[in-house]
C-alpha cells in the first residue's frame, strides 16, 4: 500500500486534495509518481472507498453543539476549568466523527433489517466490556426514567381529578 492510500484510508476525509498530499510525499520520499487508484495528481480529490461520509463540512455545520458540556466534561477529568477554544473544538471534532462512525456502522449492521436499533449499537461494541457495560447501564437508566416519568404523569392525572 502506498503512502497516500495509507494516509486516505487512515484519516476518514471525504475529499482529499491529493496533489498537496503527492507533493509532499514525493519531497519525503525523493521523487517519484504514487497516485491513488481512480486519479491522478493536480489538485483532483479523491473519494476513499468504504469510508464513512464524516465530511468536514458537516462537522462545521455542527460545531459548538457540545462545546459547553464538552468544557464541563473536560474539567471533570482535569482539565483547565476554562479550556482553549481549540482544544475544546478539537474533542467535540473528534466526537462527532466518533459519533457519526459509530452511527454509519450500526446502519450498515441494520441494513438487514432496515430499522436501526439499540442492539445494532451494542453489537458494535460488545467486544469492549466498558463500553458494553456503559451502553446497558445507561439503557438502564432510560427505562427507569420513562417508568418514573409514567407514574409521575397518572399521579398528576389522579390529582387534578380530585380538584
Amino acid at each position: 500500500m502506498n503512502e497516500i492510500a495509507f494516509v486516505r484510508d487512515t484519516f476518514p476525509f471525504e475529499t482529499v486534495n491529493e496533489h498537496k498530499m503527492t507533493s509532499s510525499m514525493t519531497a519525503a520520499n525523493g521523487g517519484g509518481t504514487g497516485g491513488a487508484s481512480g486519479s491522478g495528481a493536480g489538485g483532483k480529490t479523491v473519494k476513499p472507498s468504504g469510508v464513512p461520509p464524516t465530511q468536514p463540512e458537516n462537522l462545521k455545520r455542527k460545531r459548538g453543539v457540545f462545546s459547553k458540556d464538552l468544557r464541563l466534561m473536560m474539567y471533570g477529568f482535569g482539565d483547565d476549568p476554562d479550556p482553549l477554544p481549540e482544544t475544546v473544538t478539537l474533542v467535540e471534532d473528534i466526537l462527532l466523527e466518533y459519533i457519526t462512525d459509530t452511527i454509519h456502522k450500526a446502519q450498515d449492521v441494520a441494513s438487514r433489517r432496515g430499522k436501526l436499533a439499540t442492539e445494532d449499537v451494542m453489537f458494535l461494541v460488545r467486544k469492549d466490556a466498558r463500553k458494553f457495560s456503559r451502553v446497558k447501564e445507561l439503557l438502564a437508566m432510560n427505562e427507569e426514567l420513562k417508568r418514573a416519568r409514567k407514574a409521575f404523569e397518572v399521579d398528576e392525572d389522579k390529582f387534578a381529578l380530585e380538584e
